[in-house]
């Protein structure tokens, strides 16, 4: 088809098209937008490209005629969508809600941020969280610290105190001192800045087989890393250890030269080889600490 014949068919469609047309296309486009925007912010975002890559291999195999795949797929899906209301039912219901409280949901509209000041704000924020992971274990103050990667936290974020603040181990050691509203919980942060406290987690899958010497922060830790990529902080209140929780194994005794090296790794651009032969020997020695908590 030339360029010709499709400004043609372009021009035909546009002719014929009214006023209540372009609102009906407004209307469907912030539709879709509000859709993908509930599914970016929760957890449905993963399972979201679980559905896509198997209707990939639906169309793949209704293709070629591979008719047992074909079959079984057919029946997943006579059954998912169900399946998808029971399982998202409270998420759903927080999104309608939320839709009815704003203002034709203009107010959540963002824009993203650059990369490279998304980096920037990271190597601040490091250094603020390895300082202030220090000076709360040198106090035995109790601290939960979760990083969003690409999963999002929204639902984790909704039932805490938005702060959208640059972090400080000062803010930290405000937030998390005893006497204070917001110490009980967990602190979130995305992009770089602390962006919500008091934040309450999951628990984790299999609760009964993890060390009973662990409290609820550690808990809470590995329950938040085995359903998301976060990378979770944890100081303890009893002994002021520092412990990091990842895909749902949690690492212990970190100083801040090992805290710090591990967020450089996981939070900015790939780290030169020599920093990677001291990741894989730190890695070895974590391995190690992380197997007391299936003791």
């Amino acid at each position: 088809m030339s360029l010709q014949d499709i400004w043609t068919s372009l021009y035909s469609v546009l002719r014929t098209m009214h006023p209540v047309d372009f609102v009906d296309i407004a209307l469907l486009s912030y539709l879709i937008y509000y859709v993908f925007k509930f599914i970016r912010e929760t957890r449905a975002g993963p399972l979201f490209r679980g559905i896509v890559f198997l209707l990939i291999v639906y169309a793949i195999a209704y293709i070629i005629e591979l008719k047992a795949i074909t079959y079984l797929l057919e029946a997943t899906f006579d059954i998912g969508i169900l399946a998808l209301l029971i399982i998202f039912q409270p998420e759903i219901r927080r999104a309608v809600e939320k839709l009815g409280h704003t203002q034709f949901g203009l107010k959540n509209v963002s824009f993203v941020n650059s990369k490279d000041e998304v980096i920037a704000r990271w190597e601040t924020a490091i250094d603020a969280i390895c300082e202030a992971c220090v000076e709360l274990s040198a106090t035995c103050t109790g601290a939960l610290i979760v990083i969003e990667q690409k999963t999002k936290l929204g639902e984790q974020i909704e039932n805490g105190t938005i702060i959208n603040a640059q972090p400080s181990k000062e803010l930290f050691g405000n937030i998390f001192y005893p006497k204070t509203p917001l110490h009980d919980g967990a602190v979130i942060m995305r992009d770089g800045m602390i962006l919500a406290a008091a934040c309450f987690l999951p628990k984790p899958q299999k609760e009964e087989l993890i060390n009973k010497k662990l409290g609820s922060r550690h808990r809470a830790a590995i329950g938040m890393s085995e359903n998301s990529d976060a990378l979770v902080i944890v100081v303890s209140e009893e002994t002021g250890q520092i412990s990091v929780a990842e895909n749902g194994n949690l690492t212990r005794n970190f100083t801040y030269d090992k805290l710090r090296f591990l967020l450089m790794e996981r939070l900015l651009p790939k780290p030169a080889e020599g920093r990677r032969r001291l990741s894989s020997r730190l890695r070895g020695k974590g391995k190690e600490d992380a197997n007391e908590t299936n003791a």
